[in-house]
């Protein structure tokens, strides 16, 4: 027991004596880049999706909601409260409200004390701020007291019911655009409906159940309740535009993990080889002083254990430093208080490392302990026997990504991606350094293509490392830069923010003409038509698409138009806009029907039928608040037909009494101002960007810890040799010239055939995997070998001092060998 001891205590001091002479910091830094960056993206992702959820209870401003045009069943109150869930209720419904000396159409929320369970109301009397409707209170929108020119105080009548208007709602949960089913907002208490007398039978009117509860109190109500047509469940899992950022950012957040892992593995995998070559002399003297294998396996765990627990101390501190700082933009959109983060962040920090650990340092260990004692007689130490089979403890990470990313199609994208890129680059490299030959080129360049094309295996390895490794640097900040161009069109700095609707035929030249007295620029002016699409090749459309499920366009009157020509941010995909008898049809709506062109489709219109054939099918970002339109005529079709119209303008911030004149001036005019919840999705936009780009930093980390790894074992490589030259009488200066040479010929052809890769990836990525358009990068290919050159430049640069400074060491070593 005491032998036992005392040996154990001899290794762990031989292994920290190794540790102080720095040939293990590399393993440990790529350890601890592994534990640190998953850790910190793991919880980062938990609370990413705690985002993501309450993003969407807020928008739903319940966990679930049940709506239906009849009034709520009392057995689905009373049950949902037995089961501890807390409920509310709001009603709506459109009517007239008359105050000063004007009247508005409005669409009446009335709600009760709880409301609303989820998101922020703010209701001002112009004293005081309240978040909730008490019972005999009316709130207005801002806007309508200023269309109407009233005052907090004044009285208005809505329906039957005169009442005084207690403020304005300055703010209201949720984020919805709809300009087509937009009026100004009036919030009044429940108890206030039978005074309206706006609810008659027939009246348009949605009732609706906001219940906060466990998900398994929510599954047994839906159970319980059975549906009528008229009813539906509203859930957080239905898509909006706020989700779909987030979703991206997920993907995104995916996307970083693996490539930072990946990096941090081929930096641990290059760290290995090299200490493993370093150590197989100390093992072969090992094995000829009598140690057996079993002891030098004991003395080679005792080091990877210390070198894992190192990496453990060092990087679950870096990783929860990493992961609030990550957190910091996001404040503001997590939920409060922040639930704990549980053991899952340190257990895929602690297994990603040993999943990495088992190949990277099983295969080299393995090999290293099979070296014959007679190989410390020998300069080139030859194993045993070859184990094939030892690659299949490849396996091990493979099986764990596949049970963790298995159903993500960017993983194995990349991965694939990955392996076809490295033997393509290396090849292609090699090619141009062959081609790089017959060039006319001074002493020290062509030194170092001989140095290159002498050793065409290594010479590839080294050059397809460093190609991919400039690859994966360049593909994660170019997936950043083009997700964030993405998202930044969702709100350009042009982009509309308040909406006209109604406007008469016989006031719209009056009401352009005052747009441009008020320098208001706005987009083309569009005739609205509502109509129902009925048949597609004479065929009834709910049966022809398969279901009236299939489409959003088949359970309801939709909003058509008719133009000359199309607008200008559509993009025609499929077919061509024609002048006469035709319809361009909407990109996902014709997808959902099974509508081609060439199609007939017959519309209801007015009660009359409408025939138009599909001339062509368009892309729509509805994301960017433009006027835009599942189906828009040429204008035989609808011209002779009754309209209103919709213009769209922006306004700005400091532009309120603007908006206040026009609705003074044309009070039938609904005007819909956007300009509160643009500021709000903006703010959003911010804080997901500002942590996408913390995310990218720790990717460019791991990045170039690999190349600067890469470079280093590349230069220790060509120590002997250098020493070598120097022996021989080479001046330091030529010999610092030709490695130099050699690596920035190789940091330039790695730049520029990594250039493409890069591109190509990317454009794999954003296409399959984020669906978007991808686009090319040209500025790249250019940037790309200039700062590879630059970067090996300055890292060799400065490694190469230490290799080169004396002349002895070769001879030194020449003569302990004899």
């Amino acid at each position: 027991m005491n032998s036992s001891y005392l040996v154990n205590r001899s290794l762990v001091r031989w292994c920290r004596q190794e540790l102080r002479q720095g040939q293990l910091w590399l393993v440990v830094m790529a350890f601890v880049l592994i534990i640190a960056s998953v850790f910190a993206l793991s919880a980062i992702a938990q609370r990413m999706d705690q985002v993501i959820a309450k993003q969407g209870k807020d928008a739903l401003m319940a966990d679930t909601v049940f709506a239906s045009a009849n009034p709520i069943p009392e057995a689905l109150i009373t049950k949902a409260r037995e089961l501890g869930g807390t409920t509310s209720q709001m009603t709506q419904f459109s009517t007239m409200l008359f105050g000063g000396d004007g009247m508005k159409l409005v669409f009446v929320k009335a709600v009760d004390e709880a409301f609303p369970l989820r998101g922020t109301l703010r209701l001002s009397d112009g004293h005081s701020i309240q978040s909730h409707v008490a019972p005999d209170e009316v709130w207005l929108d801002p806007q309508l007291l200023s269309d109407l020119g009233i005052k907090i105080g004044d009285r208005v009548s809505i329906g039957d019911m005169e009442h005084v208007v207690s403020g304005s709602i300055t703010e209201e949960p949720g984020f919805s655009f709809n300009p087509f089913r937009q009026m100004p907002n009036v919030f009044i208490h429940q108890s206030l409906i039978p005074e309206t007398g706006a609810l008659q039978v027939g009246s348009r009117v949605e009732y609706q159940l906001f219940i906060n509860a466990r998900d398994d109190i929510i599954q047994q109500l839906k159970q319980q309740v059975k549906l009528t047509p008229s009813d539906e469940w509203r859930d957080v899992g239905e898509r909006s535009g706020t989700q779909d950022i987030f979703n991206k950012s997920e993907q995104y957040l995916s996307l970083v993990v693996i490539i930072v892992v990946l990096m941090a593995a081929m930096t641990l995998l290059l760290t290995c080889q090299h200490y493993v070559a370093s150590r197989r002399q100390t093992v072969a003297m090992l094995k000829s002083l009598g140690a057996s294998k079993r002891w030098v396996w004991h003395w080679l765990m005792v080091q990877v254990s210390m070198l894992i627990g190192i990496a453990l101390l060092l990087g679950l501190p870096l990783g929860y430093g990493l992961e609030r700082l990550l957190r910091l933009p996001l404040i503001g959109l997590l939920p409060s208080p922040l639930p704990e983060l549980g053991v899952t962040p340190f257990v895929m920090a602690l297994l990603s490392c040993l999943l990495v650990a088992i190949p990277g340092l099983g295969i080299p260990l393995y090999r290293l302990v099979d070296i014959e004692a007679v190989a410390s007689l020998q300069n080139h130490t030859q194993v045993k026997r070859k184990h094939i089979y030892l690659w299949g403890l490849w396996l091990f990470p493979v099986a764990g990504a596949a049970l963790y990313w298995g159903n993500q199609f960017m993983v194995w994208l990349v991965l694939g991606g990955i392996l076809l890129s490295s033997a393509l680059l290396a090849g292609i490299g090699l090619l141009l350094f062959r081609g790089v030959q017959a060039l006319p080129l001074n002493a020290a360049f062509k030194l170092a293509l001989k140095r290159v094309n002498r050793t065409p295996f290594a010479s590839g390895i080294q050059l397809g490392a460093l190609s991919l490794s400039l690859m994966l640097f360049a593909a994660l900040w170019l997936v950043r830069t083009d997700l964030l161009s993405d998202w930044s069109s969702v709100f350009p700095e042009n982009a509309p923010d308040v909406f006209a609707l109604n406007i008469a035929t016989h006031e719209k030249d009056d009401y352009l003409q005052q747009l441009q007295q008020l320098d208001i620029t706005h987009s083309p002016v569009f005739p609205i038509i509502r109509g129902r699409l009925s048949l597609i090749n004479g065929t009834d459309a709910i049966e022809y698409a398969g279901g009236r499920e299939a489409s959003n366009v088949l359970r309801r009157e939709v909003n058509f138009t008719w133009a000359e020509q199309l607008p200008t941010y559509n993009q025609i995909v499929a077919g061509r806009w024609q002048s006469s008898n035709g319809v361009s049809v909407e990109e996902s709506v014709a997808r959902e029907l099974g509508v081609k062109v060439g199609d007939q489709l017959t519309f209801m219109i007015n009660s009359q039928p409408v025939t138009a054939q599909v001339n062509s099918i368009r892309q729509v970002e509805w994301r960017e608040m433009k006027p835009n339109f599942y189906f828009i005529f040429t204008p035989d079709r609808l011209a002779q037909l009754p309209a209103t119209w919709m213009v769209s303008f922006r306004l700005g911030a400091d532009a309120s009494h603007q908006l206040s004149q026009l609705g003074h001036a044309y009070p039938t005019v609904s005007l819909l101002d956007l300009r509160e919840m643009t500021q709000k999705i903006q703010g959003l936009l911010s804080q997901i960007i500002n942590a996408i780009s913390i995310l990218a930093v720790v990717g460019v980390i791991a990045g170039l810890l690999l190349i600067y790894t890469l470079l280093r074992l590349s230069l220790m490589q060509r120590h002997e040799e250098m020493q070598l030259y120097r022996t021989l009488g080479m001046s330091r200066r030529r010999l610092m010239w030709t490695v130099l040479a050699e690596f920035g010929l190789i940091a330039v052809v790695a730049g520029s055939v990594s250039g493409f890769g890069a591109d190509a990836l990317v454009a794999a990525i954003i296409h399959y995997a984020f669906e978007l358009t991808p686009r090319i990068h040209p500025l790249l290919w250019v940037i790309q070998p200039i700062f590879a050159l630059m970067m090996v430049m300055v890292v060799v640069g400065r490694l190469i001092r230490q290799l080169t400074y004396s002349r002895h060491s070769v001879i030194s070593g020449l003569l302990v060998k004899l």
